[in-house]
């Protein structure tokens, strides 16, 4: 973290001509937006007393009334590379209060704030690091998106073959000059498929760059005529994108996932905090796995998890164990997507693991190679939820989601997500248009 102090921020508002300060915050699903100021109104931003209607936080039209004031923090103060040298534009990233300074309970922020907290408490923190998969699709003659690519490259390639290699440049370049440690760039398994791998972090940092990423990745992608979408699956016959989450807990600076003599180099709190996310996965899918379109993504044949099941090597297992040793050992959750809050996620499998370590939940025998290669049999393995629906019919079910979002997120959550699966429900795809219009 940067430890700016309030006299920090002015002084390079000042310094640096930076003319438009952008308040941003993120709503209950996990759209980022803003409140943008003026540098004559930075001290009143820094005061705490820009506020906005209630509705845009909820991402609901009928929330209610009020308003809410956004409090920024200081150590997201960054200026946007991208925008003009002269009148430059930065942002700080905020966290959503009452007037009081009491947080919102709607705030993805706060919910991930105290799951950080009970962390704490138990003598925990929780890092996290992403693997951010996308799409770089072409845009049509009215600046458009579309799923349309003239490239076939494929896992690794590189110029000629993959044609989004400038534009993946320019995004790394750019993310390092806002202070993102980018550890690997590369083409991923479908054509126009790209991933960018950033350094773990503290959960809440992390997410923070979760965020931060998207935005620059769109932003930078426009200026090379592209468009692009984390979108879990824009297209069909192909693998769809990912957000895997390498995650670890650490007391002081010991890693305690890491244990030599244990099984497969793992603690005991490592194995019961894969069996606490074991236990929620289904619970979380409507949080980690958000839309309609993610449950295209989760089914076999396209290297996506599926069965509720773990494996240290197998790149198809819902947990994956990396082979790194010591400070480096994590545990790698292969369902989220980035279509994801990153608040709520990082969240809920947080709090998942630790309900796992508190209630000593060890995952169970025999599942490490059962859905992958017919050692086990599958039938008894239970599987990720196959829609929206079902997913939200499971996060219902789980007092642990109920718990860590709390009423008032939980319940808007659900009312979003089922309108969303309402209007789905209603669509006339062309898929059936092809199967049965000329049938019946």
């Amino acid at each position: 973290m940067s430890g700016y102090t309030r006299e920090d921020i002015i002084k390079m508002v000042r310094d640096e001509d930076v003319e438009f300060i952008r308040l941003q915050f993120t709503d209950i699903p996990g759209t980022f937006k803003n409140v943008a100021v003026t540098a004559s109104q930075l001290e009143k931003a820094l005061d705490n007393r820009c506020g906005f209607d209630v509705r845009a936080a909820t991402g609901l039209a009928g929330a209610g009334e009020g308003t809410l004031y956004l409090h920024p923090d200081y150590d997201t103060f960054v200026i946007f590379p991208w925008r003009p040298q002269q009148g430059k534009v930065a942002r700080m990233i905020c966290d959503i209060c009452y007037e009081d300074g009491t947080p919102f309970e709607g705030d993805p922020r706060h919910i991930l704030k105290a799951a950080v907290a009970e962390a704490a408490r138990m003598g925990y923190r929780f890092e996290v690091g992403p693997e951010c998969e996308f799409f770089l699709f072409h845009c049509d003659e009215n600046g458009l998106p579309t799923t349309l690519t003239h490239e076939q490259a494929g896992y690794f390639d590189m110029s000629p073959l993959d044609l989004g290699e400038n534009a993946r440049r320019d995004i790394v370049l750019t993310l390092e000059e806002m202070g993102f440690e980018i550890e690997a760039s590369f083409h991923e398994a479908a054509p126009a498929q790209h991933e960018i791998d950033f350094r773990h972090d503290e959960a809440l940092r992390t997410a923070d760059n979760i965020m931060t990423f998207k935005l620059a990745v769109k932003t930078l992608a426009k200026r090379h005529g592209l468009h692009a979408t984390f979108m879990p699956k824009p297209r069909a016959g192909v693998g769809g994108s990912g957000m895997h989450l390498d995650m670890s807990l650490l007391c002081g600076e010991k890693n305690v996932f890491a244990d030599e003599q244990g099984r497969y180099g793992l603690s005991m709190e490592a194995l019961t905090f894969i069996g606490g996310i074991l236990q929620h996965a289904r619970g979380m899918s409507a949080i980690t796995n958000p839309l309609v379109n993610s449950y295209k993504r989760l089914v076999s044949g396209y290297d996506a998890p599926v069965h509720i099941a773990w494996d240290p090597l197998h790149p198809d297992s819902l947990l994956r164990i990396p082979q790194d040793k010591g400070a480096g050992k994590r545990i790698a959750l292969r369902s989220p997507d980035s279509a994801a809050n990153p608040y709520l996620a990082l969240a809920l499998c947080l709090r998942a693991g630790l309900d796992g370590i508190s209630r000593q939940m060890m995952p169970p025998e025999g599942m490490g190679h059962g859905p992958v290669n017919g050692e086990t049999d599958v039938r008894r393995i239970r599987e990720l939820p196959g829609t929206l629906i079902e997913a939200l019919h499971e996060m219902e079910q789980d007092d642990l989601v109920r718990e860590v979002l709390g009423d008032y997120a939980f319940d808007r959550y659900l009312e979003l997500k089922h309108q969303e699966w309402n209007a789905y429900k209603a669509q006339v795809s062309a898929w059936e248009l092809e199967q049965y219009l000329s049938r019946y």
